[in-house]
């Protein structure tokens, strides 16, 4: 019973560290770079203002990157704990992981990609060499931002907490308010995957504030589900 209880404190703690990890430098980032709505500006302004940004903005996006990490223990551990209880765990647990992978590599472009495209425009001579980092930063932003980072890190986090959820509601580990929460956050953060598809197919119908509610009410039910690891006895008790 001892380790059960070390088990579930170190999956609160991890949930927690993970949600006010990735909250802390996304926070920062709308501050000192106008993200993620200076991404609908043009390419060059973007390069520019990422270019004045300095070693500062570069840290910050490293920051970003790795804020998550405490949240692939906590998969894996809730993985390990429920697995028996539940077919879908799993499953849920390998797509979570996959999709916090990959969202790393995506936001991992803006430490070790971007820096490069932003000092070549920017001290570029010729528009030739403009053109090119432009359309280097478009192409890698495309395939690194919107089709790992976004698309199918998002959409994978989205599965692992309606999997999850569902297990959560089955086994009446939560309330019922805090389960539909986190499956009202995933619906609503599906519904950003709208403005991906936009992006090739202009004029495709965009809710614009999908995005940020859904990862908003996202965090807050992660927040939540990690205090509750640490304080609700019935968790605990759990075998």
């Amino acid at each position: 019973m001892k380790t059960s209880f070390q088990t579930e404190k170190t999956i609160g703690w991890l949930l927690i560290a993970g949600a006010i990890g990735v909250l802390i430098p996304y926070t920062i980032l709308t501050i000192l770079f106008d993200y993620p709505l200076i991404l609908r500006l043009d390419t060059g302004v973007v390069l520019t203002r990422f270019h004045e940004g300095g070693s500062r903005l570069i840290r910050t996006w490293l920051f970003f990157a790795l804020a998550g990490l405490p949240l692939l223990p906590a998969y894996i551990r809730i993985g390990q704990k429920l697995e028996n209880k539940s077919a879908w765990t799993r499953i849920a647990t390998t797509v979570g992981v996959i999709g916090l992978i990959v969202q790393m590599i995506g936001l991992l472009r803006w430490t070790f990609v971007v820096p490069v495209l932003a000092n070549s425009y920017v001290q570029a001579t010729d528009e030739a060499t403009k053109s090119a980092a432009v359309m280097a930063f478009r192409t890698i932003h495309q395939f690194a931002g919107v089709l790992l980072g976004e698309h199918l890190g998002q959409l994978f986090t989205i599965i692992w907490t309606i999997l999850i959820s569902i297990t959560f509601a089955k086994l009446k580990l939560f309330p019922r308010w805090l389960n539909l929460l986190g499956l009202v956050s995933a619906l609503v953060y599906a519904l950003a995957q709208a403005e991906l598809l936009a992006t090739v197919m202009p004029g495709f119908p965009v809710w614009s504030m999908a995005g940020f509610i859904g990862s908003t009410l996202w965090l807050i039910w992660l927040l939540v589900i990690g205090i509750r690891f640490l304080f609700v006895p019935k968790i605990n008790s759990l075998q």
